[in-house]
């Protein structure tokens, strides 16, 4: 089930270890997405503290928040740009969004594959979406002193099978939230070392998040695949080329 927005609020705008954990999301988020200019971009769960930098880039920036979560007022101080909307059934346009983010969304949603479904119908064709999940081997997971210890964990792979269920293609993904999910000082001062060294040092299993690219398919096989060949031509219309009259015919034509 999905998390109170009061909580997911206050983790994220009024502790430091939100504050930490939400720079680096959006440092991660950027580098995979560098220029939104003219943009449709919307993110869905509790996902406007990694949308700030699209503001004032983007040609229009919404968050859309699930009525079983609740919905808050965003940006501070400017005018509101987030919508209370059904989990699996939004006032979108069908095709109309270039970019769509989803954070706090997927793992715990009550009917995943209907949100799948409205997020493919949503996209533009060869739209993008990023997946921002726990990372089942990390520590976050484990810990319920933050948002990432809540609804179902996924690794990379089990992530990417998922969405290729559902008519999207993986490109691309970065580990995000390397540092442990601790209060104290001397490990959100050093949050940012751990962000930038360590996909370097290969500690990507420890990461807290999983931030995940995926492009919609517009054509796609079957999900069967492809079935087998015929080996031979099927003799339905064998004969045709030289038709012969029938028997009683035959005796007809002897009688003429």
């Amino acid at each position: 089930m999905h998390l109170d927005v009061i909580d997911l609020r206050n983790f994220y705008y009024r502790t430091k270890l939100g504050r930490s954990a939400q720079r680096g999301l959006q440092g991660a988020l950027r580098g995979l997405w560098p220029n939104v200019k003219g943009m449709n971009v919307a993110g869905f769960g509790f996902a406007v503290p990694v949308l700030r930098p699209f503001l004032g880039e983007a040609q229009r920036v919404l968050g859309l928040m699930p009525g079983q979560q609740g919905v808050m007022h965003w940006p501070p101080g400017g005018a509101n740009l987030t919508a209370l909307v059904e989990e699996v059934s939004w006032p979108i346009v069908a095709g109309s969004l270039d970019r769509l983010v989803v954070a706090h969304g997927l793992e715990t949603c009550e009917h995943p594959d209907a949100l799948l479904a409205e997020i493919w119908r949503v996209l533009a064709p060869g739209g993008k979406v990023v997946f921002i999940v726990p990372n089942r081997s990390g520590i976050w997971a484990r810990s319920d002193a933050t948002p990432f210890g809540f609804g179902r964990p996924y690794s990379v792979g089990q992530l990417e099978g998922y969405l290729r269920l559902h008519r999207f293609q993986a490109e691309r993904h970065v580990m995000a939230l390397y540092a442990p999910p601790s209060q104290r000082r001397f490990w959100l001062k050093s949050a940012p070392f751990w962000e930038k060294w360590s996909p370097k040092l290969g500690g990507s299993l420890g990461a807290g998040a999983i931030v995940l690219e995926a492009t919609k398919q517009v054509y796609a096989l079957p999900k069967g695949g492809l079935r087998a060949a015929v080996k031979a031509p099927v003799g339905i219309l064998q004969g045709l080329g030289r038709p012969k009259p029938a028997a009683r015919d035959r005796a007809n034509c002897n009688l003429v």
